[in-house]
């Protein structure tokens, strides 16, 4: 049996005879380098940082361009640290799933010290603050999600702990941002050496997100020392990045095929929060973490990991790119087809051709006459491995009806962006679109909660099922609705520029909605019938 710790990796024979690659530097000294020369903390111990972050400083590591490893620290739910790395002496596996059908298995050791960020711990927290202390600190990176920058709830109001901590000072925060933000504190303190703040997460300007956050705090502890050194980007520098890589929940299949090769203690543990958490990462090869290339205090030099340092300008190209025209458009076209035609998995998606004619048609023919090129990534060559790489995966276990969540939060961004570009352009005609008025005329029926064969399904969690479902809620599958009357009904929803992105009674699009929609909902087989017609 294998185990996946100090010990059991001490027969490394064994480990590579199965087919695993391990890590290939002297990992007790990376320890020892790091725990006196800290350069790397982590915040958000989750999936995507052990298979992305983690990989690249172990591709570092092994090449010698890097001495020190990461410093893992978790805040939301300290039991990932305490059931999750430390049993493991924080190693993990990365299963890479290849759309070929190839599997990569890597022993991760690139984590030299796991934390958890809790202020009531005196031991963990002392062991921070010291962290932050340490002038080589160069970066502090970030995937705690673009919820976890929230001060506020959904009404705008602070937050409880928030706001206690603004009173109380930075001395013993309780809320995720407080504590982080005290800990920058120490460093101030402590001379004020300068560093790199940078979230990673999938939102658009996460480092303006991250920025406010943490001067929120600053400016509520009223230290203006420490305000300017917040404000001073030659000392504490809040870079934008983009980040795509899908990490789905760690998969029983691949579970299974690491038992079968003897690894021990694989079972996944769901912590107290609800957090399910496994000893293994499965993720696709496909990966991109663009950067604003901003560090005071220096960077390693992660562009050999396959990180692409540049501007900020740059930075928001390629996440407009990505999100207006070359993944996010096509993810919910697919989720809610997916969902009205009964698929399960993104991956058998693909194996539909009234599926993949109706993406294609959104990203190659109505998303590239107005994409935004960054130059630094070619935005044909993305959506050819969107297309034929990433989405076909079959060990890709990502489903409809997960990236259906949130999708009127969604669709302004991910298709009012490319309405509002034909509108503005003298050579483009808005009436030509029709993918993306299928798209979102096949919102609506979805809105129904009835799928192609007149079942019902459970839609997925949006916050505002409640204010847009009462539009289609007295509609019924084989209703004998004309294209006049559906606008009639709907007209109030498709004048929301905050859903759409535009109104789309001014865009001229709301007829081209209707019509569809009255197509959609003309019995069971109808949605099936407008994709074909798309062809």
């Amino acid at each position: 049996m294998l185990a996946l710790n100090e010990k059991g990796l001490a027969s490394r024979v064994e480990w590579e005879a199965k087919g695993y690659t391990l890590p290939q530097f002297d990992r007790p000294k990376m320890i020892g380098i790091t725990r006196k020369a800290p350069v790397w903390v982590h915040f958000g111990a989750g999936n995507i940082f052990r298979a992305f972050q983690c990989a690249a400083a172990q591709k570092m590591l092994n090449d010698g361009k890097m001495e020190a490893g990461i410093v893992a620290v978790e805040g939301f739910d300290y039991e990932i640290v305490e059931k999750g790395y430390r049993p493991n002496d924080n190693y993990s596996l990365l299963v890479t799933l290849k759309a070929d059908g190839s599997v990569e298995k890597t022993v991760i050791g690139s984590i030299a010290e796991s934390c958890v960020l809790d202020s009531e711990n005196s031991a963990e927290y002392e062991r921070l603050k010291e962290i932050f202390r340490s002038p080589s600190l160069q970066l502090v990176t970030f995937t705690i999600t673009e919820k976890g920058y929230s001060l506020v709830n959904g009404k705008g109001e602070t937050l409880p702990a928030v706001a206690a901590d603004f009173a109380e000072g930075a001395m013993k925060p309780h809320s995720y941002i407080g504590k982080v933000a005290s800990l920058l504190y120490a460093r101030y303190r402590a001379g004020g050496a300068p560093i790199a703040m940078v979230s990673t997460d999938n939102c658009s300007h996460n480092g303006e997100k991250l920025f406010a956050a943490i001067n929120a705090f600053a400016q509520a502890w009223k230290d203006t020392g420490f305000i300017r050194y917040v404000n001073d980007p030659r000392k504490v520098s809040f870079p934008w990045t983009m980040i795509d890589k899908i990490t789905p929940r760690p998969d029983a299949s691949v579970e299974e095929m690491l038992k079968a090769d003897g690894l021990q203690g694989l079972e996944p543990v769901v912590t107290s929060k609800n957090t399910y958490i496994a000893p293994f990462v499965n993720a696709e090869e496909s990966e991109y973490l663009v950067i604003e290339d901003d560090f005071p205090n220096g960077r390693p030099a992660l562009e050999h990991a396959g990180f692409i340092f540049t501007d900020r300008d740059t930075v928001n190209k390629v996440e407009r790119m990505k999100v207006c025209t070359c993944l996010n458009p096509l993810h919910t076209a697919m989720s809610i087809y997916g969902c009205l035609l009964g698929y399960t998995r993104i991956w058998q998606e693909m194996k539909d051709e009234d599926i993949v004619n109706l993406i294609r048609r959104v990203g190659y023919v109505e998303g590239l006459p107005v994409v935004t090129d960054p130059k630094v990534i070619d935005p044909k060559e993305f959506i050819d491995t969107v297309v034929n790489v990433r989405l076909p995966n079959p060990f890709m276990p990502d489903a409809p009806q997960r990236i259906a969540t949130d999708t009127s939060q969604k669709l302004a961004i991910r298709f009012g962006e490319t309405i509002k570009a034909y509108l503005a352009s003298p050579e483009l005609d808005v009436h030509s679109l029709k993918a993306i008025p299928l798209v979102l005329a096949g919102w609506l029926r979805y809105l129904m909660a009835i799928d192609d064969e007149g079942k019902p399904f459970e839609l997925s969690s949006d916050p505002l099922l409640d204010t847009v479902r009462p539009f289609v809620q007295d509609i019924r599958l084989g209703a004998a609705f004309t294209a006049a009357e559906l606008l009639e009904k709907l007209k109030p929803l498709l004048d929301n520029a905050a859903i759409f992105g535009v109104s789309l009674l001014e865009a001229g699009l709301a007829e081209t909605v209707c019509e569809n929609f009255r197509r959609l909902i003309a019995g069971p087989g109808a949605v099936r019938a407008a994709l074909k017609e798309l062809a």
